[in-house]
């Protein structure tokens, strides 16, 4: 077991050192994808692959990290944390489940302190139906202009329009209409792509190698930015399925955690498009699937929006002084990580309950 401390970075390069670090410790071959680009200071950038248990499991947890790039600062600690944990290996080995370790899904983002992919694409809406119609967002036009201006810091109007927009239709319908998945702006936020991006693919080549013999697929994707600090719900991930819900609730529900859905509103999230999980069902659909995303909050929501502003000002300003780049990217990694020891260990300790609950159902007669 190691410390709190030692389980987290800060930065992407050391995050990824500890991680190979703890899959050798823990006596496990590392199977890295290598991103076509170079981090911040030119170093290497990869999602790392670390496979827990028996190839050909029937039984498979997948536990992954920095599907929005930045966030990955919370999975990555959760993940290495987890590889020095004998109690919790043991007992995934015991119920004969292997743990499939996805580490920095997008790992050009978590080295850039960005929430987006190389390509400005929001990873959890990328995975929709590519080639055909997309979902439409028109909701999101009209704030645009106003969400990405061209002046940062955004003026004393542009501040009060956004505001009066959010009292004009309401807080949730302001939250989906900006946060469901967009594809008309390229340079927008949230925007779903018009093509799989670079992680979207690996993704996907990853679950056909290691996730097509599996009969039972638990998947915990691990999110930060929504909701109150330190808290982790537990949002159900996967189309609109009473029974897949269902089992969700029975293996991670109980007392103070329920499992919410953003198809009710009762989860923080708004109905998202292009979800990551939907890529089990091309790519592992002989599995019986049940997913969350356990998603951490950090700071007000305002806050973290006024991040997300800064963050897609900054992709679409290169120029900006080194100073003031490397403000904005602070200011988004605050949004996304709180470096406090009792932000990590409420991490810890809900991630590491989530993932012997999710052993445990696999393992249950289904």
């Amino acid at each position: 077991m190691i410390g709190l401390l030692e389980a987290f970075s800060q930065n992407y390069a050391q995050a990824r050192v500890k991680f190979l670090s703890a899959a050798a410790n823990a006596g496990l071959a590392v199977q890295s994808l290598v991103h076509p680009l170079q981090g911040i200071e030119g170093e290497e950038l990869a999602i790392d692959v670390a496979l827990d248990g028996d190839a050909n499991a029937k039984k498979m947890l997948i536990v992954s990290s920095g599907c929005h790039g930045v966030e990955g600062y919370c999975g990555s600690g959760v993940q290495v944390f987890a590889l020095h944990d004998a109690e919790w290996r043991d007992k995934a080995r015991a119920q004969g489940v292997a743990v499939l370790y996805l580490h920095a899904l997008n790992p050009y983002g978590f080295a850039w302190a960005s929430r987006t992919t190389h390509e400005n694409v929001d990873l959890n809406r990328n995975f929709g139906p590519h080639g055909q119609p997309a979902p439409g967002n028109s909701a999101y036009a009209p704030l645009h202009a106003l969400l990405v201006p061209e002046l940062w810091p955004p003026a004393t109007e542009n501040v009060a329009a956004i505001a009066q927009q959010m009292r004009l239709v309401g807080l949730k319908a302001f939250q989906t209409a900006v946060t469901s998945g967009q594809n008309a702006f390229a340079d927008g936020l949230f925007y779903a792509g018009t093509a799989p991006c670079w992680s979207n693919l690996s993704v996907r080549a990853l679950l056909r190698q290691h996730a097509s013999r599996a009969q039972r697929l638990g998947w915990i994707d691990l999110h930060t930015g929504l909701g109150p600090n330190g808290i982790g719900e537990r949002i159900y991930a996967g189309r609109y399925d009473a029974q897949a819900f269902a089992r969700a609730a029975a293996w991670w529900s109980g007392g103070s955690t329920p499992v919410t859905n953003s198809f009710d509103g009762s989860s923080v999230s708004a109905v998202l498009s292009g979800q990551m999980v939907n890529a089990v069902f091309d790519e592992a659909p002989q599995a019986e699937f049940t997913g969350i995303a356990l998603e951490y909050g950090t700071l007000p929501g305002p806050e973290v929006l006024q991040a997300l502003r800064a963050d897609q000002w900054l992709r679409r300003h290169p120029q900006a002084s080194a100073a003031q780049a490397a403000a904005l990217r602070l200011q988004v990694r605050d949004a996304f990580y709180v470096d406090t020891d009792p932000w990590k260990g409420q991490v810890i300790s809900q991630a590491r309950q989530a993932m012997f609950q999710a052993v445990d159902g696999l393992a249950a007669t289904p």
